[in-house]
């Protein structure tokens, strides 16, 4: 979870107890500070650039254009287009458990820079463009993006000289990281037609539907048309991860659904899911869920019983 620092909270003035602001702004990014300290409804907030929002404390319930409310918690973060209206509801928001968030407002110039960058050295399959998402990103932080966003709070808030050209070199990383997490989430919702045509979807969808399968880098860069460096390459450029760490991924999300299961004991879920020995399999799956797969299914156990 992002924190604030206690030179930040020491130094801020509170002027108002819903959505109070504190900003910083730099050559090519603004960063503003929003806490609310008491329960309010519809409150709009809109910017002119194109924004993240970063939860950091409580709850925000979130009415945006065309979209369902939903729930804005902490880990989580949100990219909207420039002048779109965010319309808030803070339901949980005291004096002593306030609700905080990170917006940063980047300029069209420095996004049109990076993709320029981007398109230039990172190359995706059949040669598309890499270009901003058309639509609200919803998403969880991963551990990457976690970090820079941490310290970009420290960055802006610090009183240095070259505080503009190390901002800089993070809104690069930062942009690039969401693009590549859009792309994940893209070629992994189920809630979304993959096109055949493009080569790294058709691999993508073979290994959905062979999890149970011994799957390697050689025989997917085949099915792909490609060298095995080349297709390394592509794979990593476009979703920011590893065939491998993609396919790890894949599996775990397939186990946990199958550890609901009561029927099935670990053995039998470690090999539906194509792991080749239970200690790779806890390994795997702790790393990514925080707990042992025995763990996880006596959790299960308590909340059912």
């Amino acid at each position: 979870m992002l924190k604030l620092s206690d030179t930040f909270l020491e130094g801020r003035r509170l002027e108002t107890m819903v959505e109070n602001q504190t900003s910083y702004t730099l050559k090519n990014a603004a960063m503003h500070v929003f806490e609310t300290h008491e329960q309010a409804e519809k409150v709009l907030l809109q910017f002119n650039q194109p924004v993240l929002a970063s939860m950091i404390e409580g709850k925000k319930v979130m009415h945006l254009r065309d979209y369902e409310s939903f729930d804005f918690l902490p880990g989580e973060s949100l990219v909207l287009p420039a002048n779109e209206t965010m319309c808030i509801d803070f339901p949980e928001a005291k004096s002593k458990n306030p609700t905080r968030c990170l917006a940063m407002a980047i300029s069209e110039d420095k996004i049109k820079n990076v993709l320029q960058f981007m398109n230039e050295s990172m190359t995706r399959d059949d040669e598309k463009e890499w270009s901003l998402m058309d639509y609200n990103f919803h998403f969880v932080n991963d551990q990457g993006i976690f970090q820079i966003l941490q310290r970009l709070l420290f960055l802006f808030s610090e009183n240095h000289p070259s505080k503009d050209f190390f901002v800089d070199n993070m809104l690069r990383e930062l942009i690039i990281r969401i693009l590549q997490t859009n792309e994940r989430k893209i070629y992994t919702s189920s809630q979304i037609a993959i096109n055949s045509n493009n080569r790294l979807s058709f691999v993508i969808r073979y290994i959905r539907e062979n999890l149970h399968e011994p799957l390697n880098v050689e025989d997917l860069s085949k099915k792909a048309c490609m060298s095995q460096s080349h297709f390394h390459r592509i794979f990593k450029n476009e979703l920011g991860i590893s065939p491998i760490e993609f396919i790890n991924n894949e599996r775990i999300k397939l186990a946990t659904g199958l550890l609901q299961d009561p029927g099935l004991n670990i053995k039998d879920v470690y090999m539906q899911c194509g792991f080749e020995s239970r200690s790779y399999f806890n390994r795997v799956f702790k790393h990514r869920q925080q707990l042992s797969p025995g763990e996880y299914q006596s959790q299960l156990k308590t909340i059912r019983y």
